[in-house]
């Protein structure tokens, strides 16, 4: 299966049973970082952040040597440097993030027409169909590594299993610059050592409710009674939660992504603690979301609202609505009726919308429409906007300088969008 490389890696070497193995899960190596390193060359092998030194910039990615010091991606700049002042910062630049991300998508594409990008540096591949004429499945791995390589300067790590969740634990397991074929017949002795926190899932509540129950690995929790689960995390969680620790995961590969959710947003220079700022602000933020929903013709039933506090606690909170919109002021008012119910208010550094529970526009008629005037009016500013630009028109209150201090808030989509 495969063999811990005395550095952390559990990678293949030599032959492996890849016969009932036709998913590979490609993951780039600290993506945003690789990509930084090739017009930055004396920077490698030095501890490197992408993020900016100003304000409260968070890690958008860090090198190997920097992570080595606890730098993580999300955390704050300020953080990240306590931890490795002698970290070099190198602000991002997106642009170049997404050709680099075409071009390795490219080369998936050229392997096998069923590609599930996950994200802009992630992707599934199902290879059943590539075996003639570029050979097996670990074969396929090699050959697509080397051609990434060759082709854009980059590196990365690829998991090769039956399924896409242990394709995935492998070539996490493989990174970096590493790659991981899990037999078929090998998954549970692959899977049952593993610490839970590393299970789809099991996040730090999660992974809280289970440690009471006695559960360390992987392996406990597959052979825990499934009521005991149920009565740590629920009749959804437990039960997904008990296939996964089986290696059960029925899911093909999904060439068309649909969006799960569309979010924004914002991380203030200055904490905010003016209740009409924030409104301002979440006007903003629903204006920005109902965009790229009318852009991609979906609507959205429920609206989410994150707030995080100046001491770094989150809090999350959402309403399903009767009937779902695209409408910037309907997002506007739910999310605004959600942060009045949080009392009382405390200083804020960030907040943000997002819509969920997307579905494509026009799929069954409404019941009712209590936002018709609205939607006409947005979609009359969508127009104007695609003729004179995106700042053409703005709501009113909008029409100021932003809040948030000098330079105002940084805005940016949720991180998974």
């Amino acid at each position: 299966m495969g063999r811990d490389d005395g550095a952390g890696r559990q990678v293949t070497v030599g032959s492996a049973d890849d016969s009932e193995t036709p998913i590979l899960h490609i993951d780039m190596d600290a993506f945003f970082a690789s990509v930084e390193l090739l017009d930055r060359p004396d920077l490698r092998g030095l501890p490197v952040i992408i993020g900016h030194r100003d304000g409260r910039s968070v890690v958008t990615s860090a090198t190997y040597e920097a992570r080595k010091f606890g730098v993580g991606a999300a955390m704050p700049v300020s953080k990240a440097l306590r931890l490795c002042p002698h970290a070099v910062v190198v602000p991002p630049n997106y642009a170049a993030y997404s050709h680099f991300s075409g071009e390795v998508m490219r080369i998936f594409s050229d392997v096998t027409p069923l590609v599930e990008q996950l994200s802009i540096d992630e992707a599934f591949l199902d290879v059943s169909g590539a075996r003639r004429l570029l050979g097996s499945p670990a074969e396929i791995a090699a050959l697509v590594r080397e051609r990434v390589e060759c082709e854009t300067g980059l590196t990365c790590s690829v998991g090769v299993a039956a399924s896409k969740f242990v394709a995935k634990m492998a070539s996490t397991r493989a990174k970096p610059d590493g790659f991981l074929v899990v037999p078929k017949a090998d998954t549970l002795a692959f899977l049952h050592p593993l610490p839970i926190r590393t299970l789809w899932g099991v996040g730090p509540s999660t992974e809280e409710s289970l440690r009471r129950l006695g559960l360390a690995t992987i392996g406990d929790i597959a052979e825990v009674p499934i009521a005991a689960l149920r009565s740590a995390v629920g009749n959804a969680g437990a039960n997904k939660l008990h296939d996964l620790a089986l290696g059960l995961d029925p899911r093909s590969v999904e060439t068309t992504r649909i969006e799960k959710s569309i979010g924004h947003e914002v991380t203030f220079h200055t904490d905010i603690t003016d209740i009409g700022q924030l409104r301002v602000e979440l006007l903003r933020l629903a204006d920005k979301v109902a965009v790229r929903l009318r852009e991609r013709h979906w609507v959205a039933r429920t609206i989410g609202l994150k707030v995080r506090w100046t001491d770094f606690t989150t809090l999350s909170r959402s309403h399903t609505l009767p009937e779902p919109t695209s409408v910037g002021r309907r997002l506007h008012e739910e999310a605004v009726s959600l942060l009045d119910g949080l009392r009382p208010l405390r200083p804020v550094r960030l907040i943000g919308i997002r819509a969920e529970h997307l579905s494509p526009a026009g799929d069954g008629a409404l019941l009712w429409d209590p936002d018709e005037d609205w939607r006409e009016a947005e979609n009359s500013v969508d127009a104007v906007r695609k003729r004179f630009g995106s700042s053409a028109l703005a709501p009113a209150s909008l029409l100021r300088e932003p809040s948030g201090g000098a330079g105002g808030p940084r805005t940016a989509p949720f991180p998974d969008d």
